[in-house]
């Protein structure tokens, strides 16, 4: 089959940076969205894991650290409440920039024009807002402030660092300099 071909051409749009950018939001959408359920459904694992890195009681015992634990079930119970109302907000507002992303790609397949700009900055700040999550709160507060390096048990730095990195990587390809983010019909 030539490359040229009429079936070629329907392909095409399918390689473009919009379409890439729409699906890899629409997949960090989908994977916050069951991290968030998950969290909701089964709330006593990770409130355990909160409760345990909060507490510091599973690090080496420095007492030039310990005063950072905090030990109090209220304390813990709400820092994990505030973690899930976020991860909740940041799936809301990816699963709304998706859908933007599809609303602009079904427009120009139509009128060979499109606006990239809203579902540009909608992902910006829901990928914006998971990198914060995971970059400020797990990896610099949890295991820095926390020590959560520390703990064998209780490091989620691993997971922290896989989520920063899939957050930050489609951030930087949905603010790649690129021609195709002016649709030209093609």
């Amino acid at each position: 089959m030539a490359w040229n071909s009429k079936g070629a051409r329907g392909l095409r749009p399918l390689g473009t940076l919009p379409v890439a950018a729409a699906a890899l939001t629409a997949t960090v959408a989908v994977y916050i969205t069951l991290v968030t359920f998950g969290n909701i459904t089964d709330f006593g694992t990770n409130q355990q894991f909160v409760r345990h890195v909060l507490a510091m009681d599973t690090t080496f015992q420095d007492a030039d650290l310990m005063w950072r634990a905090i030990t109090s079930h209220t304390v813990q119970d709400l820092t994990y409440v505030a973690i899930v109302i976020w991860e909740t907000l940041c799936a809301c507002v990816l699963v709304a920039a998706s859908v933007l992303w599809v609303r602009e790609l079904l427009g120009a397949r139509r009128s060979g024009r499109a606006d990239y700009g809203p579902a540009r900055r909608a992902s910006t700040l829901g990928l914006l807002m998971l990198m914060l999550l995971f970059g400020l709160g797990f990896i610099a507060i949890g295991g820095e402030w926390f020590a959560m390096w520390q703990s064998a048990k209780w490091n989620g730095l691993q997971a922290a660092l896989r989520n920063f990195t899939l957050a930050g990587t489609v951030l930087v390809l949905i603010h790649l300099p690129s021609p195709q983010w002016a649709h030209d019909g093609g």
